[in-house]
């Protein structure tokens, strides 16, 4: 990676409340231009852990392993994260585990050994598993819900919400007050592996209420290695990333949107004119050109509950667009962002954009299709390397998680497609991850993935009001 240097930014000026309304390329003569600019440079931090802008600080919360409210453990490798209000002005917090059985080392909800297993949990955990003699060896991924207090700093409870789950990586906040928490690996009894039930979900996890959901994967979301979900709050489709380096971009239309579970239709993503394209751009046979929109199409998925992960191979044959490794999905201002981590002609990363039809999901569509937009490709690892987990501002710029070499960068994107550090992890390898507003817009939240710990970043009143 090249020194921060590059990244560094200026002062502040612009008061902003647009929005990602009318982002336009950075570029001039083809060529993308990273300027100076935003809250000065990032300052060394003396504890050697986080490099932030001068004015902002931060906390660190929740290690991997300490004891929770429940009993219970806090499971390691943090992922992805959203924020809701919660009563007397604090803020909850939504936070997946990405822990899988081959994550030895990494702490899960049961402490060592499963010591802190009891049968009483069982009624409330996806898979029990099985253990040595048939005791149960639940499986250590989930959902964890941490209530912390924005004017204290501190966490005021936290415990476990959703358990028995495998590799859950990130997911998305609903209009209802509920987060999806996805899981990226599909597996199950069927490959041999010690489970008692299938991998490879979504599951809704609600952010009031009892402490531990009852589990139920939504089947009609598919069967794949899901990565994260952006929810429209005026259609309440879903729309779903797939983390592979041959994925496709699935929406999910619900029969019922109060009840994911009742149904409905998932659907992949086409480029018109182009039956199976290929957006990744690795040898120059893209049909994507920056900052020019690309109406698109949707091809049901007949399979969605695959045995064998073949989703992406069969909806690419049938004409679905083919994406690298699209990972982080957020919903901005009446359009979906989504990453692909590894896309461009460097693999370096892409940032996508889809302005929905304003008759998505219904006939009128076909005439007034949604639009596919390539926004940034800087194909350049000192300005974007590997973008990862990504959230939306309060003031309006894009926030990006970097999943790259070490040093991580957690970086700000412009309406203008303009690039700068918000932060730097300096003091461990672990990628940045799950990054979100509270929601009086004075923290933003981020994981240090491993071992795990979630930072919450103090921001001075002129970053919480002001864009570049």
């Amino acid at each position: 990676m090249q020194p921060a240097s590059r990244r560094l930014f200026l002062q502040q000026t612009l008061a902003v409340s647009l929005g990602f309304a009318g982002l336009h390329r950075a570029v001039s003569g083809g060529q993308l231009t990273v300027e100076p600019f935003g809250w000065g440079p990032l300052q060394r931090d003396p504890a050697g852990i986080l490099d932030l802008p001068g004015g902002f600080s931060y906390t660190l919360l929740s290690p991997a392993g300490s004891e929770m409210n429940d009993g219970l453990t806090v499971p390691g490798r943090h992922d992805g994260m959203a924020a809701f209000a919660g009563a007397n002005g604090t803020t909850i917090l939504m936070r997946n585990h990405e822990v899988s059985a081959i994550h030895t080392a990494a702490h899960g909800p049961w402490g060592d050994g499963y010591n802190r297993w009891t049968p009483a949990l069982q009624h409330h955990v996806y898979d029990t598993g099985r253990g040595v003699f048939g005791h149960a060896m639940p499986c250590r991924g989930g959902v964890t819900r941490v209530v912390y207090d924005t004017a204290t700093r501190a966490i005021v409870e936290q415990h476990l919400a959703l358990a028995g789950t495998e590799y859950n990586c990130a997911g998305g906040p609903t209009p209802r007050r509920s987060w999806i928490s996805c899981e990226e690996f599909v597996t199950g009894p069927e490959h041999g592996l010690p489970w008692t039930q299938r991998h490879g979900y979504c599951f809704e996890v609600p952010v009031d209420g009892a402490r531990l959901c009852r589990p139920e994967p939504i089947i009609g979301m598919g069967r794949f290695r899901h990565e994260a979900v952006a929810v429209d709050p005026r259609s309440e489709i879903v729309y779903l990333t797939e983390d592979r380096q041959d994925g496709v971009f699935y929406r999910y239309l619900p029969q019922d949107p109060r009840s994911l579970n009742a149904g409905g239709t998932l659907q992949a993503m086409r480029l018109e004119g182009c039956d199976s394209a290929d957006t990744r751009d690795w040898d120059a046979s893209t049909p994507l050109v920056r900052g020019v929109p690309v109406g698109v199409g949707w091809i049901d998925v007949e399979d969605v509950d695959s045995d064998d992960d073949s989703l992406r191979y069969q909806m690419f044959k049938r004409g679905a667009a083919r994406f690298a490794r699209a990972e982080g999905c957020w919903m901005g201002d009446d359009e979906v962002w989504f990453a692909c981590t590894t896309g461009g002609r460097t693999k370096h990363g892409q940032l996508m954009r889809y302005r929905p039809s304003r008759f998505e999901g219904t006939p009128g569509e076909v005439a007034h299709p949604g639009q596919l937009e390539l926004f940034l490709q800087p194909d350049d690892p000192s300005v974007i390397e590997n973008a990862d987990n990504i959230t939306v501002a309060p003031w309006g710029d894009l926030i990006v998680c970097e999943d790259g070499a070490a040093p991580e960068h957690m970086l700000g994107v412009t309406p203008k497609g303009k690039v700068y550090p918000l932060a730097k992890n300096v003091g461990s390898k672990a990628e940045f991850a799950g990054a979100c507003f509270s929601p009086d817009g004075s923290t933003l939240f981020v994981n240090l993935q491993t071992p795990g710990v979630t930072a919450a970043i103090h921001l001075p009143p002129s970053a919480r009001q002001n864009s570049g």
